[in-house]
C-alpha cells in the first residue's frame, strides 16, 4: 500500500470509531429515558466531550491529506465525504446528549402510557438501527444498503408527522402528563433529525462509491 493509502485507511478506521461511539451515546440516552438512569444520562453528557474531540481531529486529518497529497478521483471523494459525515455525526452526538438532559431535567420517570402512544420507543428503535446500518453500508461500501436508508427515514418521518395530535391526546385525557408529552415532542423531533442525518450520510457513502450527488439529481429532477 501506498503512504495515503495507509492514511486513507487510517481515517476510515477513525471514522468506524466515532460512528460506534456515537451509535453508544444514542442507544445509551434510550436506556437512560426508559430506566430513568440519571446516572447513564450524565454518562453520556460526559462523552459528548469526546465525539466533539473525534470531530476536530478528523476534520485536521483529512486537512493533513489535503495538504500533503493533493488526493484525486475516488480518494478526494471520499475525503469530502468524510468531511461531510463527521459533520452529521457529531450533530447525532448532540443530539444524544440533547435528550439525556431532558432525563437529567425530569424529576420523575416518564409516563410509559405516554411513550407507548406516541410511538417513540419505536421511533428510537428505529433511528438507532438506521445509523447503524449507514455505518455498515460505509464499512462494507455497500450502496444498495446505503439507498434503504432513504426509504427507512420515512418511517420516523411519519412518526413525527402524528406525534401533535398524538400529544394533544395524551394531555387531553390526563392534564398531569403535560410536561412528559411535551418532553416526548421534543425527543421526537430530535430523532426525526437523526433520520435526516443518517440521509445525509447514506448520499455521501454514495457519492464517494459511485461518483453521485443524488441530492442535485433529485434537484434537477424536480424541476423538469
Amino acid at each position: 500500500m501506498t503512504q495515503l493509502e495507509n492514511e486513507i485507511q487510517a481515517i476510515k478506521v477513525e471514522v468506524v470509531s466515532m460512528w460506534t461511539l456515537v451509535e453508544s451515546q444514542l442507544n445509551k440516552s434510550r436506556i437512560a429515558l426508559l430506566k430513568f438512569d440519571r446516572d447513564l444520562a450524565r454518562e453520556v453528557v460526559l462523552k459528548e466531550k469526546r465525539v466533539n474531540a473525534f470531530e476536530l481531529k478528523l476534520d485536521r486529518d483529512c486537512e493533513d491529506i489535503f495538504a500533503l497529497y493533493c488526493p484525486v478521483a475516488i480518494d478526494l471523494r471520499f475525503l469530502l465525504a468524510i468531511l461531510k459525515i463527521n459533520t452529521n455525526l457529531e450533530r447525532v452526538g448532540d443530539i444524544a446528549e440533547g435528550i439525556a438532559k431532558y432525563v437529567l431535567e425530569s424529576t420523575s420517570e416518564f409516563d410509559h402510557s405516554v411513550l407507548a402512544k406516541t410511538d417513540m420507543v419505536c421511533m428510537f428503535d428505529e433511528a438507532i438501527k438506521i445509523l447503524t446500518d449507514t455505518r455498515i453500508a460505509f464499512e462494507k461500501e455497500d450502496t444498495i444498503l446505503a439507498r434503504s436508508i432513504f426509504k427507512r427515514d420515512e418511517v420516523l418521518d411519519k412518526i413525527n408527522n402524528e406525534v401533535i395530535e398524538k400529544v394533544s391526546e395524551c394531555i387531553k385525557e390526563n392534564i398531569e402528563n403535560m410536561n412528559d408529552a411535551l418532553y416526548v415532542l421534543s425527543i421526537i423531533r430530535k430523532l426525526e433529525r437523526v433520520g435526516d442525518q443518517s440521509k445525509n450520510i447514506a448520499e455521501e457513502i454514495i457519492f464517494y462509491i459511485e461518483a453521485k450527488v443524488l441530492k442535485h439529481q433529485e434537484e434537477a429532477s424536480g424541476k423538469s
